[in-house]
């Protein structure tokens, strides 16, 4: 009798649990759809956009970065939830930051990048290697313009990422232009403009496979080719930068950097250093130039085999089409994973540095890497904050009403489109993503039509162009962590010359998309490139007299 009672009493307490629990996920299904149900009332409009532009306004004014992307996402995450203080709590730190930027495959795959090169670069400067090579480059690397040119020269040699090219030119270049006195804010956008500017011209490269990924039913990688003669932006800046170099002139705000550095040997100018250079320990005296060059070598040597191994070269795939079809991040991270541990063999066989020694060099690097990463979450949050907002589709239907008339300025247009995207999310690819299936389908894919090509060229270059000078870029940020400048000092000092170079490529577009012919509008367009400069040139000589 007891034992049914209590048998009794067992079943109704597991018939009260089975209710619960039916209750309870029919809540979370009732949740959840409604939470894929809800569009904002600010969906697809202007609104989408305020949040980066409230961001990227604050640290051009305060000149404090963390704080303005942190209100910029607030901003849309106020927008998001209709201004619910629990909705906003939400949708900012769980939805935006934790689901979105950090649980994201590839952004984790970019921050052990980041960590695993930041190590690579302490104990390179531990070793002694870096200081090696400073040493060796005072002997054949005998002016300013020679340092700026080298560095332009290895910008353009390594085109198979714009994060690796940022990383590797800034540890490996840094000791040669502060040996010369040239500012660390000159140096950032060296490395900026020959990181995105030049894999978007670089037929094998991440950025390649990434736009030949944005395009259906149309040979992406011959169309990225055929596209490359009409990228004015990304040969502009090049231009710009020989230019700049050869001439020995800087303006506007990189003026007053490179005169402090050049008179005072002040590489900052401002207060904001938050990166640090190396250890803090005096070099190896036992280092070598090798004990640089070595490790970077076998970086890029394993990053290419990274990148072409994800997209299934190893399994018969062609080298070109398995660049194409490369995961970046995932290639980045086996590359830098496997250069980090020869290069603590190497100096270990090379007795340059003990085990204890190199180890400590991972925290090390992991510190000096985490204002790149806190501004890479941030960035990356906001921009999940857009995407919710609906800032795709609210750009799209924008390049759709203009894609119906006035097709001989459509590249002009999309360029200018591109370009305020991109500055005001941060993001170029994902700027591609948005334009480019939008001008394909415009033409409906007939690659035998010039000014599809041109406007498939514009949005590639606007997008450049925007995620070049944008404070919330990834790249912008990346160029700043390798060259070790203030963040806002390197994006302070490359805006006008990201709007001069802008401004030339927009009145290039504009002939074009009459002209129609690569042969006579790159030429033309290098030509007045180099005007507009030697007048600045002119005009600032002028003001110094």
């Amino acid at each position: 009798m007891k034992t049914n009672r209590s048998l009794q009493k067992a079943g109704r307490i597991l018939a009260v649990l089975a209710l619960t629990a039916c209750i309870l996920t029919v809540g979370v299904f009732a949740a959840e759809e409604a939470a894929a149900e809800y569009v904002s009332p600010f969906f697809c409009s202007f609104w989408a956009l305020v949040p980066p532009i409230i961001a990227i306004v604050l640290a051009l004014i305060t000149k404090e970065v963390y704080s303005s992307l942190f209100i910029g996402i607030l901003a849309g995450g106020l927008l998001y939830s209709n201004f619910s203080f629990t909705g906003t709590i939400q949708h900012v730190f769980i939805d935006g930051m934790v689901n979105t930027a950090l649980a994201d495959a590839y952004n984790v795959g970019i921050l052990l990048f980041l960590v695993l090169l930041g190590a690579m670069v302490c104990l390179m400067n531990k070793a002694g290697g870096s200081a090696a090579f400073g040493r060796w480059a005072e002997t054949h690397i005998k002016s300013r313009v020679g340092a700026q040119l080298a560095t332009v020269a290895l910008g353009v040699l390594i085109f198979i990422d714009d994060y690796f090219n940022c990383l590797t030119v800034g540890s490996v270049m840094r000791p040669v232009t502060d040996g010369h006195r040239v500012s660390r804010a000159k140096l950032a956008y060296i490395i900026d403009a020959t990181a995105a500017p030049v894999c978007i011209i670089a037929p094998i490269s991440s950025w390649a496979a990434a736009v030949t990924g944005f395009v259906d039913g149309v040979n992406g990688l011959d169309l990225f080719v055929r596209a490359i003669p009409y990228n004015f932006y990304a040969f502009l800046t090049l231009t710009m930068l020989v230019t700049l170099s050869l001439g020995n002139f800087d303006f506007g705000p990189m003026g007053l950097h490179e005169a402090n550095a050049r008179l005072n040997g002040d590489l900052f100018t401002t207060e904001g250093r938050p990166y640090g250079d190396g250890t803090g320990e005096t070099p190896n005296p036992k280092g070598r130039v090798i004990d640089l060059v070595a490790p970077i070598l076998v970086l890029i040597v394993c990053c290419v085999i990274g990148m072409i191994y994800t997209g299934g070269f190893f399994d018969g795939v062609n080298f070109v089409d398995a660049f194409a079809g490369s995961d970046a991040s995932v290639g980045l991270v086996y590359g830098s994973a496997f250069a980090f541990l020869f290069t603590v063999v190497f100096y270990l066989c090379r007795r340059v540095l003990n085990f204890k020694a190199c180890m400590d060099c991972l925290p090390e690097g992991f510190k000096s890497m985490v204002p790149a990463i806190m501004i890479l979450t941030f960035a990356w949050t906001l921009k999940a904050m857009t995407d919710s907002l609906g800032a795709r589709e609210y750009v799209g239907a924008i390049v759709k009403a203009s894609a119906g008339g006035f097709l001989n300025l459509l590249p002009a247009i999309v360029f200018l489109i591109a370009v305020f995207l991109s500055f005001s999310t941060g993001t170029s690819w994902g700027t591609f993503g948005i334009l480019i299936p939008i001008v394909v389908y415009a033409f409906q894919g007939n690659l035998d039509n010039e000014i599809m090509i041109i406007a498939i060229s514009a949005c590639m270059a606007g997008s450049v162009a925007g995620d070049h000078c944008s404070p919330i870029s990834d790249t912008t940020i990346m160029a700043s962590a390798g060259a070790q400048c203030d963040h806002i000092n390197h994006v302070s000092t490359q805006l006008p010359y990201v709007i001069v170079v802008t401004a030339v490529s927009f009145i290039c577009y504009l002939i074009t998309g009459l002209v129609q012919s690569a042969l006579i509008m790159l030429p033309a367009a290098i030509l007045l490139m180099v005007c507009v400069l030697l007048v600045i040139r002119r005009m600032v000589k002028s003001r110094q007299a």
